[in-house]
Formats: structure tokens, C-alpha cells, sequence
């Protein structure tokens, strides 16, 4: 038993990307329904929707297609529904799994088992019922694939669901409903209710696989696996479960202790990243500055080793300290004046900087302050805006202009035909759109015109021109819908085409991959593989090219990370807030925050003095704020 198993009372399997861990999954899944076959025995799944296992089932499709994996001898039954919901509704899970899996592959349709959204409510007892006996019958479920929510529920079983539960209709949190809304455009239209199966249907299951993704999950994957079993948090009940793997990539595991301070679990290596973080948390823990860290507090607290290796706590202590001394600077682009060890280089002075933004705002929300510092400094700032971002904006937001649109050309006389068509049909489709209908091109349009002006006007208001402000709008984000395509050639063509004509010294792009919807990680890797390229290919400016990573509304830094801090005095934090207040139609009501209910200005702003209060409790200088980074190296 090594260490590690003394944290984690469930095995986690974890792989470098989602799409490994699926493709996992995946041939799991594949492996069981070609060994029930080989011995004529049907096979039982308990399937999940959301956005987590849809790679899996495009890998399954994909094996189906390409290597003959028949569904013959499945009987697939899901774990949930939304109630009420028509069950072609766009949000369905029926018609999620007949997209991605049921119409693709060879299954039977009489064997595709889901709860039904249009059940009569008196009737779902009894539907209830009958869907446990129909599993029971079968033999119970082979193979159970669950996701897991940001706040651990498993199906829809919420916190405080009992272990003993069954299917049945539960009342969902407002939080899964916040985390949701993406889906239906407005938390209002979002089902308070859903039909389930149960904690003890999901336990009954002979073997279980939970996925979990991303930076955003990591904290609930961490209280699953180490913390106790509770029904406060519904997932640690599996804990119980004698074959129950979790499956997860690199960010997703972020958090468990052999990778957070992995000096508790065995011996590690001292790198200065390593130990930088071990200090830092230690200090933190206590609430001592750095400095005042002692040898006790080392051997209290696991670091007997750091000790052995570095010698007395005096000397790391200094070393630590002068380590988060040098990340903090005001220069984000290099002083044209000799500095100590500072984060960025002096030279080339000033710089070409290219501030990568996923949506129409992230620039102002995560680096407003760095993004005026270094147009006030003499740099020659350029912003490329990746996304229109056009799905932020409400219905409500578009009438509001299009009844300006039309007041204005009445004031003005303008008798334009084209125009007066678009603006009749614009109004009448907004007046007469359901619910979960798509949006037709034009209205995707003006609202992508809301938010291209928005960001003109903060580009304007930092001092940038308009030969500097750059419309990329990528193609994978314009499906038209919450969903959208994967990375493609066009969004690396047109980014890198944006590169060779910049040639930068400095870029920025948003590394906050605890976004919610996946935009920011598109656009992420976007850059990365366009950088990657540019330096395959030789360009000869990609060698003196920095690439600074921010974060953005969701999440910070972890302080032990951060190489480079910017300190904001308070005038300075006010003039960022006004740049954000530029950005009207994503204030007051932002239709996909998640499940975060504070406005963005607020966010950065509690982000960013948070980050100064640390560097503070750490015995650095006290700043009103600090915008943090780290470097990406490639």
C-alpha cells in the first residue's frame, strides 16, 4: 500500500487529456459488450449525458464505423431526465443520446431505456417503479458511466440525497440549475425538477467508471476521493462501491494531495517550483509570513525532508521569499532601465504585445490593469478579440438596440429599405422565438455587433487604436448554438496568419481552463498550436516570444504559481472597473456565468485584491490589488 491509497479511497485512473481518459472509457466500454457477445449474454449500461462523455461516445461511434463494435446485445438505461421536458426538446437527454450515440450505432431502439420528461407526474411513482424492476430483471446494470457535478452529485441526486435512494423525481439545487443555464439560454427556462435514478440504483451497479474534466472539477474530485463519506457530498458514496474507478485528466486531479503536496505522500523532488510551493502553502496554513516559517514548522508540517536536503529553514525562507519578491512587477513589459531579476526582459524596448481575448471582455475582466500599464508605457498594444461572443447576449439586450435602430433612422429620415427589412424581421423572430429555438444569422449578427462595439469602446478608452483591434471571429464558435465545434484548420489559419503579422514579443492569452463552456480551452489551444507551428516553420521572430498566460472570471493563480504579479494602486483598480462597465450587455444579466452569481467587475476585483492580500500574508509589500500570470514555455 503505498501513500498515496492512505489519501485516496477510490482508485483514480488519470490520464493527459480528455481525450485519452475517454478513449479509456471508451474501450472499456467496448471490451464488455464484446466479451458478453462472446458468451451470448446481453450487456447492461447505465449511461450519462452532459458534456463529459460526449468524446466517449464519439469514440464508441467511431469504433462502431471503423472496427465493426456492434450494439446488438446492449440494453443501455440512463441515468436522468429533465421534468417536465418534451422529449425532442433541443435539451433533452433523449435527444442528446439519439444525436450521440443511439441513431448512430446498431442498437435496438427497444432497448434504449431513458426516464421520460412527458411522464403524467401521477404517474411517476409508478414509471419509477417499473424502471428499478426493469433493471433488476436484467440482472442489474454491468457497467455504470457517471459524470460527476460541480458540486457532487451523481445523475441528479443532490447533496443531501439518501444513500437508500431509488429512481424517482427530485427537485433540483439551484446551483446545477445556475450550472445548466448554458444550455437554455436563461436560468428561468432551466426545469426545477428531474427524474433520476437513485444512490442505490447507481451502487447496485457491478462496476462503475466516473469521468470527471477539467480545472473546474478538481476541488469536488479531491472532497470525493479524500474526504469522508457523506450524502453532503453524493459522489464520496461510492467510496463504498468494491469496483469504482475514477477517471480523470491532469487538470481534473489537480488537487489530490499526491499532486498539491506531494511531499506528503513519499519522497519527492526538491525543484525551486517544489519547493516555492510547499513553503508558500505551509505559510498560508499557519498564517505566518514566509519569513517566519521555523524549522518546527517544517517538521510539523511534512517538510522534514526539505529541511535534510536544503538545510535550515532561515535559508529557504530567503529563498522563497526573493522568489515572490521577483514575480512582483510593474512593468509588465520589461523597464527600459536594468532591474533585479525581473520577470520579463528588458530588451527589446518597448514591445509589440498581442492580449489574446476568448470573448469581447475577458481582456478588460482579467488584465485590464496589465493591458493599460503596457499601452501607457510605450508598447505597441494590438488586441485580437478570438470569438464574437455573440451567444452572451439576451434577447432583451438586441430589442433594447433595435429599437433604437429604428428611433434613429426616424430622427434622422432614413428611408433604407435593406435596412427596415432586416430590422421588421429581427423583431418579429424575437417576439416569436421559443424557447429553445437557434438564433437565425442575422440576429447572431447584431449580436455579435453589440459586443464587437463594446469592446472597440474599451479598446478606445485604454488608448488603442482602431488599426490595433482585431475581429478574429474563429469558426468553431459559430454553430449558433451552447455547443460548439472543435478546434479546426480555419481557427489556426486565421491565427496564425494574425501572428506572422504582429510578430510580438510579448502575447497573452487566457490559460482559465475552469471555464465552464469550453471556449477558453478552443481558444487556448488555438494559440498554443498556432506558436507550435509558427516555430516548427522557422520564424525566426518565435524564439524572442513570450507567451504570458492569465486567467479569467472563474478562477486565479494558485499564489506558489504566479511569475508574474502586477500591483494595482486603488485609482488604478477604479479605472479597470469603468473599462468593464463598458461592456453593457454583460451587466446586471449575463445569461452563461455559471454558477457564479456575482457580475464580472465584481469577480476581478474580489480575484485581484485577493491575490494582493496573499502576496501580503506572505511578508510581501501590501498592494489594493495584483493581476497575476504565469509563462507558458513551448
Amino acid at each position: 500500500m503505498s501513500m498515496v491509497d492512505s489519501f485516496e479511497k477510490i482508485p483514480v485512473k488519470i490520464f493527459p487529456s480528455l481525450k485519452d481518459g475517454s478513449i479509456f472509457i471508451a474501450n472499456e466500454i467496448a471490451r464488455l459488450i464484446r466479451e458478453k457477445e462472446r458468451i451470448n449474454e446481453k450487456c447492461v449500461l447505465g449511461l450519462a449525458t452532459g458534456s463529459s462523455p460526449k468524446t466517449v461516445y464519439a469514440e464508441l461511434v467511431r469504433q462502431h464505423e471503423q472496427e465493426g463494435l456492434s450494439f446488438r446485445n446492449v440494453i443501455a438505461f440512463n441515468l436522468d431526465e429533465y421534468y417536465p421536458i418534451d422529449n425532442d426538446a433541443l435539451q433533452s437527454y433523449r435527444r442528446f443520446m439519439k444525436k450521440h450515440l443511439f441513431d448512430k450505432v446498431d442498437i435496438d431502439p427497444k432497448n434504449c431505456h431513458i426516464p421520460n420528461g412527458e411522464w403524467k407526474k401521477e404517474d411517476i411513482k409508478r414509471e419509477s417503479a417499473a424502471y428499478e424492476e426493469l433493471i433488476r430483471s436484467l440482472g442489474g446494470i454491468d457497467l455504470q458511466i457517471l459524470g460527476i457535478g460541480n458540486n457532487g452529485h451523481i445523475g441528479f441526486n443532490e447533496p443531501g440525497s439518501s444513500l437508500f435512494s431509488k429512481t424517482r423525481l427530485v427537485p433540483l439545487d439551484n446551483s446545477t440549475r445556475v450550472a445548466n443555464a448554458y444550455e437554455f439560454q436563461n436560468i428561468s427556462k432551466v426545469p426545477r425538477l428531474a427524474i433520476t435514478m437513485g444512490i442505490d440504483t447507481i451502487l447496485k451497479a457491478k462496476r462503475i467508471l466516473l469521468m470527471a474534466w477539467g480545472q473546474i472539477k478538481a476541488p469536488v474530485i479531491k472532497r470525493s476521493v479524500e474526504g469522508p463519506m457523506s450524502e453532503q457530498v453524493p459522489a464520496s458514496l461510492l467510496q463504498q462501491h468494491n469496483d469504482c474507478i475514477f477517471v480523470t485528466d491532469d487538470l481534473a486531479s489537480s488537487e489530490l494531495t499526491r499532486f498539491g503536496s506531494p511531499w506528503l505522500t513519499g519522497e519527492c523532488e526538491w525543484t525551486p517550483k517544489m519547493m516555492r510551493k510547499a513553503v508558500v502553502n505551509t505559510a498560508l496554513k499557519l498564517e505566518k509570513p514566509v519569513l517566519s516559517l521555523t524549522n518546527s514548522d517544517y517538521n510539523d508540517h511534512g517538510l522534514s525532508d526539505l529541511l535534510v536536503e536544503k538545510g535550515d529553514a532561515y535559508e529557504i525562507n530567503l529563498q522563497v521569499f526573493y522568489m515572490l519578491r521577483d514575480s512582483i512587477t510593474g512593468w509588465p513589459g520589461g523597464k527600459n532601465l536594468p532591474l533585479p531579476n525581473p520577470p520579463e526582459r528588458m530588451t527589446p524596448y518597448p514591445k509589440r504585445c498581442l492580449i489574446f481575448s476568448p470573448h469581447p471582455d475577458d481582456d478588460i475582466i482579467s488584465m485590464g490593469g496589465t493591458f493599460m500599464r503596457l499601452h501607457d508605457q510605450g508598447h505597441d498594444v494590438h488586441v485580437a478579440y478570438q470569438t464574437s461572443g455573440n451567444i452572451a447576449v439576451t434577447d432583451e439586450f438586441v430589442t433594447r438596440f433595435l429599437d433604437f435602430a429604428v428611433g434613429f433612422e426616424e430622427l434622422a429620415g432614413i428611408d433604407s429599405k435593406k435596412s427596415s427589412e432586416i430590422l421588421k424581421d429581427a423583431t418579429d423572430f424575437l417576439k416569436n422565438k421559443k424557447n429553445s429555438e437557434m438564433d437565425t444569422p442575422e440576429i447572431r449578427k447584431i449580436k455579435g455587433l453589440i459586443r464587437r462595439c463594446e469592446a472597440k469602446a474599451t479598446c478606445h478608452y485604454v488608448g488603442i487604436e482602431d488599426g490595433n483591434i482585431h475581429f478574429l471571429d474563429l469558426p468553431f464558435y459559430e454553430t449558433g448554438t451552447i455547443e460548439k465545434k472543435p478546434m479546426g484548420e480555419e481557427d489556426i489559419r486565421i491565427t496564425m496568419d494574425l501572428l506572422k503579422e504582429v510578430k510580438p514579443h510579448q502575447v497573452y492569452c487566457a490559460g482559465d481552463l475552469a471555464d465552464p463552456h469550453g471556449t477558453h480551452k478552443v481558444c487556448l489551444d488555438v494559440v498554443f498550436e498556432s506558436m507550435r507551428r509558427l516555430k516548427a516553420s522557422g520564424e525566426n521572430w518565435v524564439k524572442d516570444c513570450w507567451v504570458w498566460l492569465y486567467k479569467g472570471a472563474w478562477q486565479e493563480w494558485d499564489v506558489s504559481e504566479i511569475e508574474m504579479a502586477i500591483p494595482m494602486s486603488p485609482d488604478q483598480v477604479m479605472k479597470k472597473r469603468f473599462g468593464i462597465f463598458i461592456h453593457q450587455s454583460q451587466k446586471d444579466m449575463v445569461p452563461f456565468q455559471g454558477t457564479d452569481s456575482r457580475e464580472f467587475w465584481q469577480r476581478a476585483e474580489d480575484r485581484n485584491s485577493n491575490t494582493a492580500n496573499l502576496y501580503a500574508q506572505l511578508g510581501l509589500t501590501k498592494y489594493a490589488a495584483m493581476e497575476a500570470f504565469v509563462r507558458w514555455h513551448y
